[in-house]
């Protein structure tokens, strides 16, 4: 099953303030659709990732039969107080153009950004595409809440879980392949694919997912 973010998608009215409320909408999600005894595997991407390691560093997402994650391009946090302020001004003006411009012109910007570059036109197009039909002002809302600058520093509390935690990033996303390298978590590494490895790859993404099923299965 997939799901639409607060904001997003299916949910453009539904709005959430914190990581935590996006956790808990998730979980709740999740447990509506499948039994206690199903077993369940996370993937997220980008913000979706940040909020299942927000979640798992957090406790959260005991009412489901957790086994695994898949994590696509998440941030762990940043450290210094300096980045924080500086992203926080980024998100800031972000949300900003979201709230108060058609929503494609800033969709046509948004993905000019050095992390899409490895998009081509048509890629590109696509995304911008399915995208325009969100409503600004909730995207603008759910980025300020789910800012990277609020984000604690993840990283440890995700080493020190026993849960299977897979990391997968693009050969060309230099920023998340160090990430993933310095992490000490499993990660994949995928071939000519950047940020959004899975539109830019989804059949190599897709051996990924079914690996983790297989080994949970197995």
């Amino acid at each position: 099953m997939t799901l639409d973010l607060p904001g997003h998608g299916a949910n453009p009215e539904r709005h959430c303030d914190n990581f935590a409320e996006a956790v808990e909408m998730i979980e709740q999600t999740v447990q509506a659709h499948v039994t206690p005894e199903v077993p369940v595997i996370l993937v997220g991407y980008s913000l979706g990732g940040r909020l299942i390691m927000n979640g798992l560093a957090q406790g959260a997402f005991s009412r489901l039969n957790l086994r695994g994650t898949i994590i696509e391009g998440g941030h762990f946090g940043l450290q210094e107080n300096e980045e924080k302020a500086a992203r926080w001004q980024h998100d800031q003006q972000w949300a900003q153009r979201f709230s108060q411009q058609p929503i494609e012109h800033v969709l046509s910007d948004w993905y000019q950004q050095a992390v899409f570059s490895s998009l081509n036109h048509e890629q590109r197009q696509t995304l911008i595409a399915q995208r325009s039909a969100n409503l600004g002002s909730s995207v603008a809302h759910m980025l300020l809440a789910t800012s990277l600058a609020k984000q604690p520093y993840l990283l440890p509390a995700l080493q020190a879980l026993k849960l299977p935690i897979h990391y997968v990033c693009g050969e060309q996303d230099s920023k998340f392949q160090q990430l993933a390298e310095s992490s000490g978590l499993s990660y994949s590494q995928v071939a000519q694919a950047g940020h959004n490895v899975h539109h830019e790859q989804p059949q190599a993404f897709a051996k990924i997912v079914q690996a983790m099923i297989h080994s949970i299965i197995d």
